[in-house]
């Protein structure tokens, strides 16, 4: 029994040293292995103004420490100074702790394309200045920052007022938590819709806040979230872009940046930034405001959005929506036409040349001669289904043409296929299904005079089916021992590998594509896209051939329960090259996807297993009268098939509508784990993962107070002689009553976050005191081992023997008594360091809302501004017969104004 029970501590240290690495892991995987930076910066070419806008005495009063800025560089800024705007007016709002300086990026871009078409329509760029509010910790202030947005969409389009084109609506670029302040904006009473046309958010948190953290962030979230699902027949007129960041944005993650999917809402897009063409770059949470092919991307699509004939920019939610998808989901290489002609002249002298094979690779290089070549398509469409080309010359120019009923060499008149094609990083590729074009008798494609320039062209004819392969992914629970492993043999240029059953959020796999080639020649690096069919988070990989390259495979969605389509891995090959493709399942990456979407939970899971110990502790005290080590009491106690079961059956029952009723009727909230489930069927078996990585976090919290006290009490016992703990058993002082009084006043004035993070500081000191009186006891115990042994057992002798010697028995009672004392002060102890554990995580998570004050400290500067005046008054009243008062009355003065210096 002795070893048993020294055997458990050891183990269960080392399971739970396991869950931690476990834990750990998980943490490294979000936060440090995910692709490098492929952003370029973006740079200013003159030097950045920004002109502060004079707003309304009212609105100066009613929100003091917001500004509203015009951006500007160089001579452009100069000449706004006097405010008199002709351009398009965008309002960029800064999200937690944004700077409203966080616009140049957009300014100077759009400036510089203003520049290229002679200032015909440019765009002036406000910005917000929040004061650098942290709304992400606390939601107190979302409100009032969209009540002022609201002042300030009526201040600028005031600017524009008796102006020939003056604007009647605001675009609005909103970053982080500025986005979903955006959208509150349709929320307020007095708000009119029209007011916003346009609206793109970068990494906005639209589903739920990153970490629910306050009853006035999560109401925010439900407020907004409700109004735009309830009244979306309203939003028609409003385009929304949502821009995720992808799995380099660790604060926040791209699932909740996905706008609510509405049948009836149909002008609404989310894209991640690694699928947005002309990017393909995954960012962080601040380099998607200065991204610089992201920023490019909204810029051009900024200026196609312009009406030529208000010079604004639409009002036709269609034509919006056209220039999104096209910048922003499918690229065809191509300049944005609201609506390209139908047919095409092919004019020119140029030759033609028919092409008969099944397959056809054309270089040029320094050809000053355009010529056309025609496939027939009547010899193809039996046996073949598609026809695929690809182009590497990344022009814009129109290449690919379809010929309707021509039966002669040549075609004058066609329709323009480029329109079909989709621009990739190092080619632009078309894939035709012959059966959707019947009336087309010859594919042309048209090679353009290339002087000085070289690129190559392809086609291919092939059946689907030989082009497609299926492979299933391997199991979850396989942690990488197993794989999946296929080999394309092929000459041809694309492949697509389905990967069957890829669809929970939970699963990730490492897939290694080795390309090999049978001649050493130049040869064009070649694309690895993978496809998710049910959202736009594609992620495209560039190879040089031959080469290794792995490719992780995550979802930042899982596919919605009305969805049979199949995530795709396409690969634009080089001819004559084999490729060896294998599939493994990720255990890191596994981690890394469970602390992704449910890290901010990790805290509820490890003050349940405190709980679970504390109540297990309680009841060894009661049944025991000793309190059991907190280690041990957790391996007992915390058991997650004392949790879990009941909150399951909760769930389950809610599916039925009787229980719904007498749930809803007692006006319970929603259970979160029925939300949780329904969004992914494995969450109970991840709910189990989270209780045990909770269990590993909790034990080492408890040998890290256990480990902490014992150096701070260390430290006491070696700087100040210890005095005997005075036992107080009045629960009423004179002296408690005014504390408690004192720390009601500080919260009521103050924050109430300050007031528990006192009353916290104040237990730790109370809990190292009796830390500390008890480890004095203990060594004054043990420092009197030797003679107390003696004196007992010479006392039991003679009480058996004699029944005397009175002096001994006494000693011995002493000493039975004081081992009784120390017993009672280490279970009481105990007992603390457990509930101080508990305190730390109140602590912790009121801690957000004790920064979000400190931060917005600066209003006590005004404070101790107007100070001085009545403490001079009352040191002229007090302190004219008592000199020793006056420096109390000066320090006070001085450290408020100390205390604003630190904040």
């Amino acid at each position: 029994m002795g070893r048993a029970g020294r055997r458990l501590p050891a183990v269960a240290a080392l399971f739970y040293a396991a869950l931690a690495a476990l834990v750990l892991l998980g943490v490294r995987d979000v936060l440090f292995l995910y692709e490098e930076n492929r952003c370029s910066m973006t740079y200013m070419y003159e030097y950045p103004e920004y002109l502060k806008i004079k707003l309304p005495k009212k609105t100066v009063r009613r929100y003091p420490a917001y500004e509203l800025y015009l951006y500007g560089e160089g001579n452009y800024a100069e000449a706004n100074k006097n405010l008199i705007l002709t351009g398009i007016p965008v309002l960029f709002l800064p999200g937690n702790a944004g700077s409203y300086k966080q616009v140049r990026s957009l300014g100077s871009i759009a400036l510089r394309k203003a520049e290229d078409v002679d200032f015909k329509y440019h765009f002036n760029f406000f910005s917000v200045n929040f004061n650098e509010e942290l709304v992400a910790l606390y939601g107190g202030s979302l409100q009032r920052q969209t009540k002022f947005v609201h002042e300030c969409i009526k201040v600028i389009l005031e600017l524009y007022r008796d102006r020939e084109f003056a604007p009647t609506s605001v675009a609005i670029i909103g970053h982080s938590m500025g986005g979903l302040v955006a959208r509150a904006l349709l929320t307020l009473k007095n708000f009119r819709p029209e007011l916003i046309n346009l609206l793109i958010t970068q990494a906005t948190p639209h589903v739920a806040p990153v970490m629910p953290l306050d009853k006035y962030l999560t109401d925010f979230y439900t407020a907004v979230n409700n109004h735009w699902i309830l009244k979306a027949q309203d939003l028609r007129n409003l385009t929304t872009l949502s821009v995720a960041g992808g799995f380099r944005d660790y604060q926040v993650r791209s699932g909740l940046t996905f706008l609510p999917r509405l049948s009836q809402h149909d002008s609404a897009l989310s894209v991640v930034s690694s699928a947005v063409p002309r990017a393909w770059a995954s960012t962080d949470h601040l380099s998607i405001v200065w991204c610089k092919e992201l920023i490019l991307a909204m810029i051009r699509a900024f200026f196609d959005l312009i009406d030529e004939n208000t010079r604004q920019i639409t009002e036709d939610p269609k034509k919006r929506m056209s220039v999104l998808n096209h910048h922003f989901v499918r690229h065809p290489a191509k300049m944005f036409e609201e609506s390209p002609d139908a047919f095409t002249e092919l004019t020119g002298a140029f030759t033609w040349i028919k092409v008969k094979t099944s397959k056809w690779t054309y270089s040029v290089y320094n050809d000053s001669n355009g010529k056309y070549f025609t496939f027939p398509l009547a010899s193809h469409r039996k046996s073949y289904s598609h026809i695929y080309c690809q182009n590497s010359m990344l022009d814009t120019s129109s290449w690919i043409y379809g010929c309707i009923n021509s039966n002669s060499s040549m075609c004058l008149e066609a329709t323009d296929l480029s329109w079909r094609a989709e621009l990739l990083p190092t080619v632009k590729v078309v894939i035709l299904k012959l059966q959707d074009y019947p009336s087309l008798s010859h594919v042309v494609i048209y090679v353009q005079p290339a002087v000085g320039n070289k690129f190559t062209l392809d086609c291919e004819f092939f059946k689907e089916d030989s082009r497609t392969v299926w492979l299933p992914v391997t199991p979850l629970f396989s942690f990488g021992l197993s794989s999946r492993k296929i080999l394309l043999n092929s000459t041809g240029l694309l492949y697509n590998v389905q990967l069957q059953h890829f669809d929970h959020i939970y699963q990730a796999f490492k897939i290694y594509i080795e390309s090999h080639c049978h001649l050493l020649k130049e040869r064009k690096p070649s694309v690895y896209r993978l496809h998710i069919p049910w959202s736009h988070e594609d992620s495209v990989t560039v190879a040089k051939v031959p080469s290794f390259t792995e490719i992780s495979a995550k979802l930042h969605v899982a596919q919605p329960g009305n969805d049979s389509s199949v995530p795709v891995l396409n690969i634009y090959s080089s001819s004559d090259c084999q490729y060896e493709i294998i599939l493994k399942t990720s255990l890191l990456q596994i981690l890394g996807q469970i602390i992704r979407f449910h890290g901010c939970s990790l805290p509820v899971y490890v003050v349940a297993n405190i709980l679970l110990t504390y109540g297990g502790q309680l009841s060894t005290l009661i049944s025991t009268g000793q309190c059991s080590e907190f280690s041990l009491e957790l391996v007992r106690s915390a058991k997650p098939y004392k949790v879990d079961p009941v909150i399951s059956i909760v769930v389950f029952l809610l599916g039925f509508n009787w229980f719904r009723e007498i749930w809803d009727s007692l006006s319970l909230p929603e259970v979160d784990a029925a939300v949780l489930s329904s969004q992914d069927a494995w969450f109970p078996l991840v709910s189990l993962i989270l209780f045990l990585f909770g269990a590993g976090i909790a034990y080492w919290s408890g040998v890290f107070f256990s480990s902490s006290l014992r150096l701070f009490s260390s430290l006491w016992l070696t700087l100040i002689r210890p005095s005997v703990l005075q036992k107080d058993n009045e629960l009423i002082t004179p002296r408690r009553v005014c504390v408690v009084v004192s720390l009601a006043l500080v919260s009521w004035t103050t924050c109430g976050a300050f007031t528990i993070f006192i009353i916290y500081l104040r237990y730790v000191f109370k809990v190292i005191k009796l830390h500390v009186s008890v480890r004095a006891e203990q060594n004054t115990l043990n420092g009197d081992s030797e003679h107390s042994k003696e004196t007992s057992q010479n006392a039991i002798k003679h009480t058996v023997k004699k029944q005397s010697s009175v002096d001994g028995t006494s000693e011995a009672t002493q000493f039975l008594c004081n081992n009784r004392t120390i017993a009672e002060d280490v279970s009481t102890l105990r007992m603390h360091v457990t509930m101080l554990n508990l305190f730390t995580w109140i602590v912790l998570l009121n801690l957000p809302s004790l920064i979000y004050w400190l931060k917005n400290l600066s209003k006590l500067l005004r404070m101790a501004a107007k100070v001085p005046l009545p403490l001079s008054v009352a040191m002229l009243a007090f302190g004219r017969t008592h000199l020793y008062k006056v420096p109390h009355f000066v320090t006070f003065s001085l450290l408020l104004h100390v205390l604003c210096c630190i904040v």
